[in-house]
């Protein structure tokens, strides 16, 4: 008689998902295989570190309170190589300067040594520290933990190290410490701090470009060639320290983002599938699963629309891709809407074709509103007129938001602030802002005034600033 198959692909499916589970539990059943690391070894470590000179760091424009009383873990997040650990970098070094080195501790959980540990082994680590430093035992102390996730249970040391008084920052590649995640292993008890690749106003540093007030010919000259530069390559640290090698660099951290911190960590077993979604998300400015998953269907490749709406979590969850809805009161309809497509850099899209200097001038604004942290939403009616950024504060509209790289053609601007206009309508917002390249001036149509602002003027103006 011929055995039943049904439910057998559920069973897999749920035993795929514990395996990790059931194997770690296994593995910490025998020392054998869960070897603590000597006390010896963390003395080495400890010292090592506190007697290295650090790197030269670019500073970012990045205020982080070091000094915090709040018993709550600083977690750095964001994309794989945008700059945690030299954020980490820059905080110790600052607190070298006031407090002393022996007063921090970095330990990057990386390393190969370093895999597979567990709370109990940072319990270890602390007490090693301790003997080393007996005379901080009742003292202030920071410990900066890099790439934490590598480590089992690493939140029951954090939460005693907070108990105690101990000021400790965490990061992780989004791979694996996502601020959701963060937010439910921890308990509430974190801040978290996004690190993003450069903005413009650190790009011009790490180009050694004085920020003024006021600049000459000359200088504004530069300053445009510098923003082209910057709309073009985007602001990974390592492409603006290496120009020579930024294409390799770029072709690297992009393999990296959809391997590891995608296929990898969700144990993807279709990866042309999402090679696939992956290609179709990067030449897309909007996106339906519901076409896509029709085209694959054309094409012959078998998935389903559950599958496909589960492989671009994955790709904005590892800040690789973000989805953008429109605007609504409704959060329903807003979730139902379908997105607007940006990428998490600027020189991924130049890297796989994209030369349409609109979307890298659009994709730029979005990634600054990003890092002032703006609630954001895109605008369109029933007559397909667009406006690409509703600024949002509680139910009230705050800020309309248009982009266009070339205002000297008076159809485009025309069709630009038209739209303007129709959701200034809508939502009864007069502060009107229309970004471009090179333009700076007031329009005033209907008793309404629409400001015309250069990309880099509004790039570099503070985050209040850029409101008014």
């Amino acid at each position: 008689m011929e055995r039943s198959t049904r439910g057998f692909p559920l069973y897999r499916e749920r035993f795929k998902e514990s395996f990790p589970l059931y194997r770690e539990r296994f593995i910490n059943s025998f020392p054998l295989y869960n070897t603590m690391v000597s006390k010896e070894k963390w003395a080495e470590i400890i010292k090592d570190f506190h007697e290295k000179e650090l790197p030269k760091i670019i500073p970012r424009d990045l205020e982080i309170d070091f000094e915090t009383s709040m018993r709550r873990a600083i977690s750095l997040i964001g994309p794989r190589r945008a700059g945690k650990t030299f954020e980490m970098f820059q905080i110790i070094k600052k607190i070298r300067g006031k407090h002393g080195g022996d007063k921090v501790t970095y330990i990057n959980f990386e390393k190969g040594e370093l895999r597979g540990l567990t709370h109990k082994d940072l319990s270890q680590m602390l007490e090693t520290y301790y003997e080393i430093y007996p005379s901080n035992k009742n003292k202030k102390i920071w410990l900066f933990l890099d790439e934490i996730q590598n480590v089992g249970e690493w939140e029951v040391f954090v939460r005693s190290c907070l108990d105690e008084g101990i000021v400790v920052f965490i990061s992780g590649s989004s791979a694996k410490l996502l601020s959701k995640e963060i937010a439910t292993s921890m308990g509430g008890r974190n801040i978290s701090y996004h690190i993003y690749p450069f903005s413009f106003k650190e790009f011009l540093i790490a180009k050694k470009f004085e920020i003024k007030t006021f600049y000459s010919s000359q200088e504004k000259a530069l300053m445009i060639n510098t923003l082209e530069e910057y709309l073009t390559y985007g602001g990974y640290p390592e492409t603006i320290i290496y120009s020579k090698e930024r294409e390799k660099i770029l072709q690297d951290i992009f393999d990296t983002a959809i391997y590891k911190d995608v296929i990898q960590r969700w144990k993807i077993r279709n990866e042309k599938i999402m090679r696939e979604l992956t290609k179709s998300l990067l030449n897309s400015k909007e996106f339906s699963i519901h076409k896509f998953y029709n085209y694959l269907k054309s094409q012959g490749m078998k998935t389903s629309k559950n599958t496909l709406y589960k492989y671009a979590d994955y790709l904005n969850d590892s800040f690789f891709i973000f989805f953008l809805r429109k605007h609504s009161f409704s959060y329903r309809k807003s979730e139902q809407s379908i997105p607007k497509i940006y990428l998490i850099d600027n020189g991924l899209l130049t890297l796989h074709g994209i030369e349409d200097k609109g979307r890298l001038l659009e994709n730029l604004v979005f990634l600054e509103l990003k890092r002032r942290e703006k609630k954001i939403a895109y605008f369109k009616n029933v007559q397909k007129e667009e406006v690409d950024f509703i600024i949002e504060e509680g139910k009230k509209i705050k800020q309309l938001i248009q982009v266009c790289y070339d205002t000297s053609d008076s159809e485009t601007a025309g069709r630009e602030t038209k739209s303007l206009l129709k959701a200034s309508q809508e939502f009864k917002c007069k502060n009107l802002l229309l970004i471009n390249m090179h333009e700076e001036k007031e329009e005033k149509i209907n008793g309404l005034n629409i400001k015309y602002v250069p990309v880099w003027k509004w790039l570099l103006k503070s985050h209040e600033e850029s409101l008014q």
